[in-house]
């Protein structure tokens, strides 16, 4: 089962963790939470790692109309997306919406996700263009 689309991308960390956040900006996504893994398991449990953070995205119309047909679909929200170092690279992953329709079996949800793959889809092409 595929539960991700990725992109990886060929520049500094720094701007790689930048473009996610205007591209979903630009798609109709607001970026909620943002958790930096590295910061936090070295903190708690003195892990060293590559750069991994994880971006909270949410499109505020979409999470409207699919909390309207599944209240409890806000333990599948907000769409995550990470950025994270490979190597010399980065590589951007982003959920896939067509899990809430799977995990809830909740067939109204299916035009909603496919709103919602489209412009996640959109967003990871936008930053390899």
């Amino acid at each position: 089962m595929v539960f991700e689309e990725s992109v990886v991308l060929g520049i500094p960390f720094a701007e790689a963790l930048a473009a996610p956040k205007a591209a979903l900006a630009d798609h109709g996504f607001g970026v909620l939470t943002e958790i930096d893994m590295q910061q936090t398991l070295k903190i708690k449990v003195d892990k060293d790692m590559d750069p991994y953070v994880i971006l909270g995205a949410c499109n505020p119309k979409l999470a409207s109309a699919a909390h309207d047909v599944e209240p409890n679909v806000g333990a599948l929200l907000p769409c995550n997306v990470v950025v994270r170092q490979v190597g010399d690279q980065v590589q951007v992953d982003a959920l896939d919406p067509g899990l809430m329709v799977s995990m809830t079996s909740r067939d109204e949800l299916a035009p909603i996700a496919a709103e919602a793959r489209r412009l996640i889809g959109e967003t990871l092409a936008a930053l390899t263009d």
